[in-house]
């Protein structure tokens, strides 16, 4: 496993001086705004650290690399905890047997997203749920669905792809439809268990395999108008490219949510290329990524996060974007 220690403490001092510290588990951690996002939310919450460390693994990991990593968290001291991103279902996959509790969602979608310390208790927890939602509602008008008929198209199956979905299902104003996309069959149907041992309204989701991106525009021309849109996929920022080909149609003032904020972002610039002639609503991962990692870190640090303090902590997010 390669560990990169991000100097990002507000006084200048090293990683490695520091008594505590937090984790964050990804792919290219240093590139991540939260790098220099942290020490300013760290001041204004009043953490007992500024320095946050980069546990860098490749996507291909092997199982040894993410318990070592777990281990590495449980047993260090001054390890406080971590937000985990791309590596969830992985983590959960190859060490849940380290953690002395889990929560119910990380239980049913076999994903950790909050890695957190209770003196000798190691916790694993799924927030996206949770995050996703507040995301979704920083841009949604209230009663969009039962007053448009709007459904949702979600492209792509993994951590954040379930977490959404599971957000819609509990929503009083469910859209009309929700379909959720993957490449093959088996992600789809680890999807459709999850949702039946949860009690997901039969019918509300339709599970799909779009082995072609001209599929998957089939798909998004096919929504009604007002749908949302979401690339879900990890395409255009762990890799390159678009769950879409050049020529897909976004449908009339649909919202295409783009759920990275940094990368290529090849979605996100479809969408804006469309969104003068089609009305659309364009929307990256940033305010995804404020919910993210408040919510995190309020588990790491044993924190209540009101809206009110949440909106400091986007502001001073935004001064360093």
């Amino acid at each position: 496993m390669t560990t990169t220690a991000d100097t990002v403490h507000a006084d200048g001092a090293s990683a490695a001086a520091s008594a505590d510290y937090m984790g964050f588990v990804g792919v290219t951690t240093a590139s991540s705004s939260i790098m220099k996002v942290f020490p300013l939310w760290a001041e204004i919450l009043g953490l007992p650290t500024r320095t946050l460390l980069g546990h860098d693994l490749p996507m291909d990991a092997e199982p040894a690399q993410y318990r070592a990593m777990v281990e590495q968290i449980r047993d260090d001291p001054h390890h406080r905890g971590a937000l985990v991103t791309t590596h969830k279902m992985n983590v959960y996959a190859a060490a849940s047997d380290l953690f002395d509790e889990l929560d119910p969602f990380a239980v049913s979608c076999s994903e950790i997203s909050s890695i957190s310390k209770r003196g000798r208790v190691l916790s694993g927890r799924a927030k996206d749920p949770i995050t996703v939602d507040l995301a979704l509602n920083d841009f949604l008008p209230a009663d969009h669905f039962t007053s448009t008929g709007a459904a949702v198209v979600i492209l792509g199956a993994g951590g954040s792809g379930t977490a959404l979905s599971w957000a819609l299902a509990e929503r009083e104003d469910a859209p009309s439809k929700i379909t959720v996309t993957a490449r093959t069959q088996d992600k789809l149907d680890h999807l459709r268990e999850v949702h039946r041992q949860h009690g997901t309204r039969e019918g509300l989701i339709e599970y799909v395999v779009t082995a072609s991106p001209a599929e998957a525009d089939a798909l998004v021309a096919a929504a009604p108008p007002g749908s949302v849109i979401a690339n879900a996929t990890g395409l255009g920022k762990d890799r390159p490219g678009s769950p879409l080909s050049e020529t897909a149609v976004f449908p009339e003032g649909a919202y295409a949510w783009e759920f990275n904020y940094r990368g290529s972002l090849e979605f996100l610039h479809q969408a804006q290329a469309q969104a003068a002639a089609h009305g659309l609503h364009v929307i990256d991962g940033w305010r995804y990524f404020i919910h993210g990692w408040s919510q995190v870190v309020a588990d790491v640090f044993e924190l209540d996060l009101t809206p009110e303090v949440v909106e400091r902590l986007a502001e001073a997010a935004e001064s360093v974007r």
